[in-house]
């Protein structure tokens, strides 16, 4: 019996298909230089597909970057809900799933998320205009980081919102200079993280 598809599911599908395009083509030409109608043309729709998702470029822009932060979260999330306690070895396996998903168009996400800091630096009528869709994402990887530390009966030293905060500040920085001065520091960085995590025990 085939499966039919619920409206929700379609959205959700075609949502999907435009953020995987997208991303490839803000890596591919930068923030500034992508237009919409080549992320449309990419993901196979109109402009208009991407309005009934987002309202703005910035919006979209947004909206990638979110993902690729839950994808790097639910890595480390991964490896510390089969961990009794956080050793060397947990340390090592969080850094290098980091690494593996930075090859991945990492330092071109992590080049773009300083690209769109320095737009919305230099264009205060786009830095006001998502403003809130900023707080917003804040919000959203904050709730994503409580419900994983309660899976992992883990408690949180500072505030969801913090750690969400120094997360998607820090995050681009360390992909970038780990590749551009060929040093690595992930492995730091996340020392740095689990150490305001307090895990059960």
């Amino acid at each position: 019996m085939v499966e039919r598809w619920t409206r929700e599911r379609r959205l959700e599908r075609t949502r999907s298909l435009l953020l995987d395009a997208a991303e490839r083509v803000f890596s591919e030409k930068g923030f500034t230089a992508a237009t919409l109608d080549d992320i449309a043309f990419a993901a196979g729709y109109t402009k208009g597909a991407i309005y009934k998702h987002f309202t703005t470029k910035e919006e979209l822009f947004l909206a990638v970057s979110d993902r690729y932060w839950r994808r790097y979260f639910d890595n480390f999330a991964e490896v510390m809900a089969s961990a009794a306690s956080v050793g060397a070895h947990e340390l090592d396996e969080i850094a290098q799933r980091w690494r593996e998903l930075s090859i991945d168009r990492g330092a071109e996400h992590a080049a773009l998320g300083l690209e769109f800091t320095l737009y919305l630096q230099r264009n205060p009528e786009a830095r006001e205009r998502v403003a809130a869709k900023r707080s917003e994402v804040v919000d959203q990887l904050a709730d994503f980081i409580v419900d994983s530390m309660a899976k992992l009966g883990a408690t949180l030293l500072i505030s969801p919102e913090m750690f969400a905060r120094a997360l998607i500040a820090t995050s681009d920085s360390v992909v970038l200079s780990s590749q551009l001065d060929d040093i690595d520091l992930y492995r730091p960085m996340v020392e740095m993280y689990t150490a305001v995590i307090k895990l059960p025990g």
